[in-house]
């Protein structure tokens, strides 16, 4: 299997929204995406996966040590092979991938968030930095855009933390920033046991008002000679922001189930970005 077939494979069996919003793209870009994707995949599922925190700790150390060597020239493994060629015509840098290790490595060591400002940390890395990337190689041409990236990856994330709540729980991670649970009046334990109430949706409809505010300060932040550019990015807003709505549609009803959108409308939302540029 070649490098490239392994990254396909990898972003495709993974199911998500980014995927459809890759079809669109030029080959060149495509591909760069694609491999970039698949590295963000490969250290995430360590976390996800591998259930030792020590074994899953030597494995992200194995990854710094693989950026690292990867950047000086010498690739070992198939996603770094696959990304590397792209890295300076993109202008991806180290520090952007082993900002995303370093995000997952705080999935290992921390399990919950006092506050919202801890978890801006979080998202930052995890998907702050990764939409960054992103936009560089959908083509960013404007400064300002890179800010646009960022608090978007943020909205993704948070829209992420939304869905996952109950399964995160089942993990031993919560999310949701202590002081809004205290706000709320809402008991860590009830959210492990899947215990659902007016104090438990009135905490959700807060956070998806917080998303919603960062989907719409995202876009006002996205210059209007990138938003051609960016429709990727616009396209995994459009299904990212459809899915809110959706758990929203369905009360929050997320500690038992995983709420999601199928791959046809998944499609039909890319699409309706790509030709008519609307949400």
């Amino acid at each position: 299997m070649t490098p490239e077939t392994y990254v396909q494979e990898k972003a495709a069996a993974s199911g998500s929204s980014f995927y459809y919003a890759f079809l669109f793209l030029p080959a060149h870009r495509r591909a760069a995406i694609t491999a970039f994707y698949a590295f963000c995949r490969e250290v995430d599922d360590v976390v996800d996966e591998v259930h030792d925190l020590g074994v899953a700790a030597q494995k992200l150390a194995w990854w710094k040590q693989e950026v690292a060597q990867a950047f000086a020239g010498k690739p070992s493994h198939p996603v770094m092979q696959a990304l590397m060629p792209h890295a300076a015509q993109f202008q991806i840098e180290q520090h952007h991938l082993q900002a995303v290790i370093e995000g997952c490595q705080m999935d290992l060591d921390q399990t919950r968030y006092l506050d919202y400002a801890g978890l801006q940390r979080y998202c930052h890395l995890v998907a702050g930095v990764v939409g960054e990337v992103a936009a560089r190689i959908f083509g960013q041409t404007q400064e300002a855009t890179t800010a646009y990236a960022h608090k978007l990856g943020q909205a993704f994330q948070l829209t992420n933390i939304i869905r996952d709540v109950g399964e995160d729980a089942m993990r031993g991670r919560i999310y949701l920033p202590i002081t809004d649970l205290q706000q709320f009046d809402v008991k860590a334990h009830e959210i492990t046991k899947r215990e659902y109430s007016d104090r438990f949706t009135a905490l959700m409809r807060f956070q998806a008002q917080r998303a919603h505010q960062l989907y719409e300060e995202a876009f006002t932040l996205l210059p209007a000679e990138d938003r051609r550019s960016q429709k990727p990015g616009l396209m995994m807003a459009s299904i990212y922001r459809t899915l809110l709505r959706e758990i929203e549609a369905e009360h929050f009803q997320v500690l038992h189930q995983r709420i999601g959108l199928t791959p046809l409308r998944k499609l039909w939302l890319a699409w309706k970005m790509q030709a008519l540029g609307r949400m």
